[in-house]
């Protein structure tokens, strides 16, 4: 396999990995006003996502680092061509870690209401940025010999909104079917209940987006010249059908397992229609930047897949070390009675 090839792959990796993980943290953040009802309950749902919110954070770490070191060139013109937009991503994903170490600091009901609201608007912002970016390049970015055409405003279109859109309910369903394992009693009823009530509402809203798709972009190109490769937007429906299925059933921990296989899949099928493009042009195919024009050179990939093979089963030990060890779900008793929980 080329190298160009295999860290694309990796780069995959990393972006889906870093979206099932940190997808549930979002999510959670998405329903902290929703869900709970009492100071007692806004902190276990802090609780439950506090020991590994900031270690997924490494994910989203390595993909870009990825990108900025085996793609370099993408990586350039990315953060030239969507600044704001990356500028306000990284100000919410900032917001939201903060929100979690502060709320607890001062006990007053107008301090702890101000970041309630913080931590619920910094988790819907990225989840709906990462889903409008992602959107536009999928559809692709107007840009040729003289730069980029678009600014903020042309990324809002009804395509990048729409994946947005997707993106927020994904994690919506995915963050309250967490909440459900991770919490007890009524807590767990009503996320469980939540993820049922919007499940319906993200089937429609992902039939809508692969019809779409099919209009504005050029990703199921791959699929139609290569059929075999249609096994992977199929995994993503089972899985979402699964997820809803296992829960009537209520095999929660089975539902959430499906839903994280679910955002791997439907990551796995917009990269699978995207290759060999990192970010195709909307204007003309000859100023796409794809894994073969914007890749370093073969000695750095090289040189980046042995460290990558050596350190990436490093980091993958230690998160699951990690969730073992805090496995359990979180109550307010227990919550309450820590002077070190948040």
């Amino acid at each position: 396999m080329e190298l160009q090839i295999t860290w694309f792959v990796l780069w995959a990796v990393l972006w889906a990995v870093y979206f099932m993980l940190d997808g549930f943290v979002l999510g959670t953040g998405i329903l902290h006003n929703v869900l709970a009802r009492t100071d007692g309950e806004k902190r276990v749902l802090i609780n439950t996502i506090g020991p590994v919110w900031d270690g997924n954070e490494v994910w989203l770490i390595t993909a870009g680092g990825a990108t900025f070191a085996a793609f370099p060139t993408t990586y350039a013109l990315m953060f030239s061509y969507l600044y704001t937009a990356l500028l306000l991503l990284l100000f919410a994903l900032i917001v939201r870690g903060v929100s979690f170490e502060f709320r607890g600091k001062i006990e007053g009901d107008g301090w702890k209401s101000a970041w309630d609201v913080a931590i619920q608007v910094s988790s819907f912002l990225p989840a709906l940025l990462f889903g409008v970016a992602f959107g536009n390049i999928f559809m692709g970015l107007p840009m040729d010999a003289a730069g980029y055409h678009g600014s903020l405003v042309s990324l809002l279109n009804p395509y990048g909104l729409l994946t947005g859109v997707l993106f927020v309910l994904l994690f919506t369903v995915h963050g309250a079917l967490y909440l459900a394992v991770k919490t007890v009693g009524d807590l767990s009823a009503r996320a469980k209940s939540l993820a049922d009530k919007t499940w319906p509402a993200l089937l429609v809203v992902a039939v809508a987006f692969l019809a779409y798709t099919k209009f504005a972009t050029k990703l199921f190109d791959n699929y139609l010249s290569t059929p075999v490769l249609f096994i992977v937007p199929l995994l993503a429906v089972a899985a979402l059908l699964a997820t809803r299925i296992l829960s009537a059933r209520g095999a929660t921990l089975a539902s959430f397992a499906a839903s994280c296989v679910t955002v791997l899949m439907v990551v796995a099928t917009g990269v699978t229609g995207l290759f060999p493009n990192l970010i195709p042009s909307s204007l003309d195919p000859n100023f796409s930047l794809t894994i073969y024009n914007s890749s370093s050179s073969p000695y750095t990939l090289k040189l980046m897949t042995i460290v990558a093979f050596i350190f990436v089963p490093i980091v993958i030990a230690y998160k699951i070390w990690v969730y073992r060890i805090f496995r359990a779900p979180v109550t307010e008793a227990e919550v309450l009675g820590d002077k070190h929980a948040y």
